[in-house]
């Protein structure tokens, strides 16, 4: 059976709030009792939980993460960086999936009710962002994690998706085409205006077809719009994943990429590496997106004020074999 705090409270004759006391080096413990515990912990061999860590400042020394499932394909780089970040700091990290939809909610509404956690990290489930700003208004912190251009009352990490749009525009026109095709994502989501905007800033076009951020919805709008006859020479999709599709699509109509045409995604998951050919794409730094927020949520618990204004990255255009600089 592993040693508890009870242990250590018993073996010393001391209660466990004490035990507690001493493990967070707090100065109501007077030397004498301080020392006799530290002395019941080492010959116990005694590992404190972040919980017993935390009790006698009132705080769990956990923080939690709310995600949609796990299957979002850049999804396990923010999560690293999150982890990275809250285990060097000694926290522990509890992760909710809203795989469930409302019961996912409702059952992350009562740990958030039983105060297991002293903050949470977000990236954002579809149709939580109301509940979420509830939480924070009755006193939760919240960071937001890729903010979709919601631009909520909480802080927030994001990343320049209209300049990332623009770097895509930048580097088709480089290499003289100049009659994209853009293949969007979801309509709803700023960062999608956002991305479509800064590319036509620098590089205007009328071909636009929506997507859904799908392999299939790519595939799909670029059949339909090779199916109009009407001529274009490169792709903009507004991620990797629908870049995929669009590829598929190219390839089985006998198009060659990037002679014919170049196809240039958002994202840089790792399959991007690995398309054939290897997808040109902008990168968004994720995993640094995770590592920020955990940052300013950890130092937000310590007592510094949290940003007013988002936090927001620089994205970097990668270029590869599909859209060859």
């Amino acid at each position: 059976m592993p040693v508890t705090i009870a242990d250590v409270a018993r073996q010393a004759g001391v209660s466990k709030t004490t035990v507690s006391r001493v493990l967070n080096t707090r100065g109501e413990v007077d030397a004498g009792t301080a020392a006799r515990v530290r002395e019941v912990i080492a010959a116990l061999g005694y590992v404190p939980s972040s919980g017993a860590v935390g009790l006698a400042r009132g705080s769990s020394r956990t923080v939690a993460m709310l995600t949609p499932p796990l299957t979002w394909p850049w999804m396990g780089e923010v999560l690293q960086g999150v982890v990275d970040t809250v285990e060097a700091a000694g926290y522990g990290l509890l992760l909710f999936t809203c795989n469930r939809g409302r019961e996912s909610v409702e059952h992350f509404a009562g740990q958030v009710s039983a105060r297991a956690f002293d903050g949470l990290l977000v990236v954002e489930p579809e149709g939580t962002l109301d509940t979420i700003t509830a939480m924070h208004r009755k006193g939760l912190p919240v960071v937001l994690i890729d903010d979709r251009g919601h631009h909520p009352e909480f802080p927030s990490v994001a990343t320049t998706n209209r300049e990332g749009g623009a770097s895509a525009a930048r580097h088709l026109l480089a290499d003289g085409r100049s009659r994209p095709l853009i293949v969007t994502g979801r309509p709803d989501f700023g960062c999608v205006r956002e991305r479509l905007e800064g590319f036509l800033d620098v590089l205007p076009t009328d071909r636009v077809v929506g997507g859904d951020f799908t392999e299939v919805s790519g595939r799909l709008a670029t059949e339909r719009f090779l199916a109009t006859g009407r001529a274009f020479d490169s792709v903009f999709a507004h991620n990797d994943l629908s870049a995929v599709g669009v590829l598929r699509a190219l390839r089985a109509a006998g198009r060659s990429v990037p002679d014919d045409i170049a196809v240039v995604g958002f994202d840089d998951i790792p399959m991007a590496q690995h398309t054939e050919p290897p997808l040109t794409t902008v990168r968004q730094p994720m995993r640094r997106m995770g590592e920020r927020a955990a940052g300013m949520l950890l130092a937000h618990l310590a007592g510094t004020p949290a940003p007013v204004e988002p936090v927001v990255l620089p994205t970097e255009l990668i270029a590869r074999a599909s859209a060859p600089a």
